[in-house]
């Protein structure tokens, strides 16, 4: 039973609000994020909130999705891993029916949100959380958020093809808007999303490697057509050719594909995947995953890295960090964040009068014609300086 729902930006501005019940006081939303923004645990300076907490008999649960906080709040005892699927089905749904999550599109399109929650949830119970069921009852028409304005990709699109990214344009379409002069949008969208864990050692071999990966897809098909969906004809589940779902087997051939184990949708059936790797499956509405997979058999990791550490004196030492891009030269991977561990007592400061330089090298696809100055920057720091203020504004006890 959720007493409040709402959905908090990055900087705490309440974006959506719906109190259900009227079983808990207001400042809820101020309450939650006070409380997320400076959690302290065991001592520790900084340390993340975890998804379910409870403050002054409030049980508030909380997922991040596409950078926005999605919370509910309740004064009993429910199912925390069912309350944090709630929030994760509800935020999928408006995403179906905004057709893009982002602040943004929740401010335009706040009506349809409201619609949406009051048939998702009643009184606190949770009706359904179907995105085809759902469009029996919705009404109103999204508004579309301009694609330029929309946040640059997250890490499970890093790839692109070129200069042109990878299929994944689902994203930014809404399932009950159509076509202009209103025709039916008649599309279907498919991609493979992984995650790849992988261990190196420090001379770059590989010490552990894993892959969490979905079939994703998004229908835009009316009349619910029945499709099929057909897999490597070499694909191999469970070690062995064993399988926790079933008698599924294939001969591991040198282009076999070995997964450990997975699962499907439930509108998937599965009458001839034994024989030829084919899913057959009714699409419902929306976005939603086909299977689910996990890998950790060898495979060859799309980079490779290496870590160099020298000590340069006794309290110095210089790092070296090297990436080598193991797949082709027409595929490239951008917004690559890497990021390193260093030991506590590093010093992470910047002293006053002293100056600290970091020199990078750069490289262009084409030739410079312009002014490189005024083409870079502008350069941004944030900081925080203990009993200091530049503005010389003072507190003076009288």
């Amino acid at each position: 039973m959720i007493s409040q729902f709402f959905v908090l930006s990055q900087r705490g501005d309440n974006i959506v609000f719906r109190d259900y019940r009227g079983e808990v006081q207001k400042g809820s939303t101020e309450t939650f994020f006070r409380k997320v923004k400076f959690w302290k645990e065991d001592g520790q300076e900084e340390a993340q909130a975890p998804p379910v907490f409870n403050v002054d008999g409030v049980n508030y649960f909380h997922v991040k999705v596409a950078g926005l906080l999605f919370v509910a709040t309740t004064r009993v005892n429910v199912s925390p891993s069912l309350v944090l699927e709630l929030l994760q089905r509800i935020a999928r749904v408006i995403k179906d029916y905004l057709g893009v999550l982002s602040e943004d599109s929740l401010r335009k399109n706040f009506v349809l949100v409201y619609e949406l929650l009051d048939e998702v949830i009643d009184f606190g119970y949770v009706q359904t959380t179907s995105t085809e069921v759902l469009k029996s009852y919705i009404f109103n028409e999204p508004i579309a958020v301009d694609a330029a304005r929309l946040p640059p990709l997250g890490p499970a699109a890093i790839f692109m093809q070129g200069s042109k990214r990878m299929p994944g344009t689902a994203v930014t379409k809404s399932v009950i808007a159509n076509e202009p002069a209103g025709r039916k949008r008649e599309e279907i969208f498919v991609d493979i999303i992984e995650k790849i864990s992988v261990t190196f050692s420090s001379s770059g071999y590989i010490l552990t490697s894993e892959i969490d990966g979905t079939i994703q897809m998004k229908s835009y098909l009316s009349g619910n057509p029945e499709i099929r969906v057909a897999l490597n004809e070499e694909l191999n589940i469970g070690r062995g050719g064993r399988s926790l779902y079933g008698n599924y087997r294939s001969s591991a051939g040198s282009g076999a594909v070995v997964l450990d184990d997975c699962n499907f949708h439930e509108s998937v059936r599965l009458d001839s995947f034994d024989m030829d790797r084919t899913l057959t499956l009714v699409p419902p509405d929306g976005e939603f995953p086909v299977m689910n997979y996990r890998m950790t058999q060898e495979f060859r990791p799309p980079f490779r890295v290496t870590a160099l550490i020298e000590e340069a004196g006794n309290l110095k030492a210089e790092v070296i960090i090297k990436v080598r891009a193991e797949f082709s030269s027409s595929i490239t991977a951008n917004t690559i964040v890497v990021q390193m561990p260093l030991p506590k007592y590093t010093t992470r400061e910047i002293v006053g009068g002293s100056e600290n330089t970091l020199r990078a090298k750069l490289s262009f696809s084409q030739e410079s014609h312009g002014n490189i100055t005024k083409e870079s920057g502008p350069v941004s720091m944030t900081f925080t300086i203990p009993m200091y203020n530049a503005s010389g504004l003072q507190v003076i006890k009288s």
